[in-house]
């Protein structure tokens, strides 16, 4: 038994082969246009026309701006003035510079005498040598005042600011203001007390020594001629701090290029004139 198929007897045509079964046809489409004779698979035709959206109003021309139009036309005003300009200029006939003139040096007949020429000369203020020399000195029969020096001595600028009610501010003030160094000297004879110092500042601040000495006092009467300050006695009692006591109070105040010159006189009774006056004058001599 074999499993190959029998071969049609000699002589009998062979069986027509049956014709291809058709392909299954698309669905038909939903939308109501009539079917395209392409093929199903026929490549996409592209046309110009844009996508569906909204139509663009077509744009206007640009106009210029008012800045480039000003811009321009003051380029162009600047060059066409430099060239009006440069025009009339060409055509005026040059103008003949002045001829230059110098001073011929002129020298003294003479030579010149060093000893007058020196004895013109101002002279140098005596405020550069030792300031306790330049201090007057506490009269005989004085008292020591507390703590406070009885003879010419130095002084910090701590202790030169606690001699007022505003220590802290005018610690910063003499510090700021350029102080270089200060002296003084204080007695008691009976019941008033003196004090005189001498507080000399950079030599570029002597403003600053004018504003020490004088800066703040008003209604100074004059002790002596020259003098740059003044004296002064108040005629209403004060108040020590932290007490009840009362005094009189009467000031001298100078300046002499970079030193103020204070004198103070405190009193329980008014203070008098000439006693101020007095002391001023002298230490004043002490500095021309």
């Amino acid at each position: 038994m074999t499993t190959e198929p029998a071969l049609p007897p000699p002589g009998t045509a062979p069986a027509p082969a049956a014709p291809p079964r058709p392909a299954a046809m698309p669905a038909e489409p939903s939308s109501a246009e009539p079917p395209s004779d392409e093929l199903p698979f026929a490549e996409p035709q592209f046309t110009a026309e844009p996508l569906a959206g909204p139509e663009r109003a077509p744009r206007a021309p640009r106009r210029p701006r008012p800045v480039l139009l000003a811009v321009s036309g003051l380029v162009l005003g600047t060059l066409v003035g430099g060239g009006v300009g440069y025009a009339v200029q060409a055509q005026r006939p040059p103008t003949p510079l002045p001829p230059i003139q110098v001073a011929r040096p002129s020298y003294p007949a003479a030579a010149v005498d060093p000893t007058a020429f020196a004895a013109q000369q101002p002279k140098p203020l005596a405020i550069d040598g030792d300031l306790l020399k330049l201090l007057i000195g506490a009269p005989d029969g004085s008292a020591a005042w507390g703590e406070f020096p009885d003879k010419p001595s130095w002084v910090s600028v701590g202790e030169l600011a606690e001699h007022s009610g505003s220590a802290v501010r005018d610690f910063k003030d003499l510090n700021s203001r350029g102080f270089r160094r200060a002296a003084e000297v204080d007695w008691k004879k009976g019941d008033t007390r003196y004090r005189v110092s001498l507080v000399q500042y950079a030599p570029d601040r002597a403003n600053e020594a004018a504003t020490h000495a004088v800066g703040t006092t008003r209604n100074l009467k004059p002790f002596a001629d020259g003098a740059n300050g003044g004296y002064r006695v108040d005629e209403t009692p004060r108040y020590w701090a932290d007490s009840a006591d009362r005094y009189y109070y009467g000031q001298a105040v100078a300046q002499r290029g970079t030193v103020a010159m204070v004198v103070e006189v405190f009193d329980p009774k008014p203070v008098n004139p000439d006693v101020v006056k007095d002391l001023a004058k002298q230490q004043w001599e002490r500095l021309v």
